[in-house]
């Protein structure tokens, strides 16, 4: 049987692409990547043709297993978990505490989001003067991992890597992109990401892109 085959965006933007990548990487299950460019016509509109071809929602991730289509990173994810239980936690209560985090970053944040596109190139030298509910945001983020920070002892969120981590890994770019103070806690939590051997693959290659697109988000879930 072939291996998986991970249909992702522009590495450099692509943050739900990063999530499920992760969680792949992380739980030592072999996969082809493909990338698929985001900057050709139908972008923000889940209409580019070489996305709907593999994607239902037309959009990007995609994860093709055996002739069935996953398009969803959460859901990416929760295979990668079946495959390799150890991306969850053991314990079925913290489990479902890892659980519940992964599930507010997949769909909270919005104002974060809005205001912290990401982009792995990007450094600001000086943050910008968030509204109040990018504030807001901030402040329960660093509620979150403080939280479970203290409960698990670091260096992830649970102790060791788990998809709770992949799905915030991309917020430690965005905090580095665009120069968020945040506490001494979190931020050796965002260097404990940014130094972890998946993510400098990932971010090598981002690096190495040369795609350049405007509105980052659109395409992605």
């Amino acid at each position: 049987m072939s291996d998986p085959v991970l249909y992702i965006g522009n590495k450099n933007y692509s943050s739900w692409s990063m999530r499920p990548w992760l969680a792949l990487k992380w739980g030592g299950i072999a996969f082809e990547e493909r990338v698929i460019p985001l900057d050709v016509e139908g972008y923000g509109r889940s209409q580019i043709k070489e996305v709907r071809e593999v994607s239902p929602s037309g959009r990007v991730p995609a994860l093709h297993v055996s002739g069935v289509a996953i398009y969803e990173s959460l859901a990416i994810c929760e295979w990668a978990a079946e495959q390799t239980p150890s991306l969850w936690p053991q314990d079925a209560l913290v489990r479902a505490q890892a659980r519940s985090a992964a599930a507010e970053m997949h769909a909270g944040f919005a104002a974060l989001r809005r205001d912290m596109s990401m982009n792995i190139r990007r450094r600001l030298e000086h943050a910008p003067d968030w509204p109040g509910d990018t504030r807001a945001d901030l402040k329960q983020l660093e509620s979150i991992w403080s939280n479970l920070l203290d409960r698990s002892g670091g260096p992830y969120l649970f102790g060791g890597r788990s998809i709770a981590d992949a799905m915030f890994a991309p917020v430690a770019t965005r905090l580095r992109t665009y120069a968020v103070e945040i506490s001494p806690q979190a931020q050796a939590y965002c260097a404990t990401i940014l130094a972890d051997a998946a993510f400098l693959e990932w971010e090598r290659a981002a690096i190495a892109e040369r795609w350049t697109i405007e509105q980052t988000e659109a395409l992605h879930r």
